[in-house]
């Protein structure tokens, strides 16, 4: 990218992005001309989305039907007590406004499905589930799949966490139902319980993952899960195969 030009006012917000060897200019610029689909605006999409507008990604385009709730507040920093009974893409949009007004917002305040999803995951770059639902996580993997954009999963429970990154568009990597079987049982934070922070530290390294495959820098987690285990401060990393008879990416 040749005759890249920001804004003294973007060259002094975004200047420790652009002090690092690997963002620089070039990097800061395809943030700002990039465009993520945060499905999910809780305890993991508030981090994320938060990070993800003052980093400068251009378009954040939110995802969730629920409203906020007295028990959110504990671990979803997006929102506030006066949020209580807004839909969450409202709340989280003043949020993201007042921090970055640089960014653009486009919200969905219902649960996408069907061809609703596969249209909002092809328009993006990025797609970050931040949900804890797993018909959804697996409506997102293959629609993802399906549009080859890369998926950046997140969850965490009680006091552990885990993020991979999926990316149909490397014949090397796996998808999410390489690695889960649908029908399995699930746990929420609404039936578990959460530590708050974990969803902190998990929606960061989401983050993180997002801002590497957009400006096309370091290493993503593409075949590679990382679990977090916060009671005793411990991050491992496992190697994750694809499966060769996955009904989502085995034909690619």
């Amino acid at each position: 990218m040749s005759g890249i030009e920001l804004s003294d006012e973007q060259l002094l917000r975004y200047s420790r992005h652009i002090l690092l060897p690997e963002l620089d200019v070039v990097g800061q610029q395809r943030l700002l001309n990039s465009r993520v689909l945060i499905v999910g605006v809780g305890g993991l999409g508030s981090p994320v989305a938060m990070y993800l507008a003052a980093a400068g990604v251009g378009q954040l385009d939110l995802a969730d039907d629920d409203g906020v709730e007295l028990s959110n507040l504990q671990r979803q920093i997006v929102h506030s007590t006066p949020d209580i009974g807004r839909s969450k893409v409202a709340s989280a949009t003043d949020t993201l406004t007042a921090l970055n007004p640089e960014v653009r917002i486009h919200g969905y305040e219902q649960r996408l499905a069907g061809d609703g999803l596969a249209k909002a995951v092809a328009a993006v770059d990025v797609v970050l589930d931040c949900t804890d639902n797993a018909e959804t996580r697996f409506a997102l993997n293959a629609a993802c799949a399906a549009a080859k954009v890369p998926l950046v999963s997140g969850a965490a429970i009680r006091g552990e966490g885990q993020v991979s990154v999926y990316d149909m568009r490397r014949d090397d990597s796996p998808c999410y139902r390489c690695l889960y079987q649908e029908g399995s049982d699930e746990l929420n934070c609404a039936n578990a319980g959460v530590l708050s922070p974990v969803v902190g530290m998990v929606g960061s390294i989401q983050a993180i993952e997002a801002i590497k495959c957009l400006a096309q820098f370091g290493e993503p987690l593409i075949g590679r899960l990382l679990l977090i285990d916060a009671l005793t401060m411990e991050l491992r990393q496992f190697r994750l195969p694809r499966d060769p008879d996955c009904p989502v990416c085995a034909r690619r």
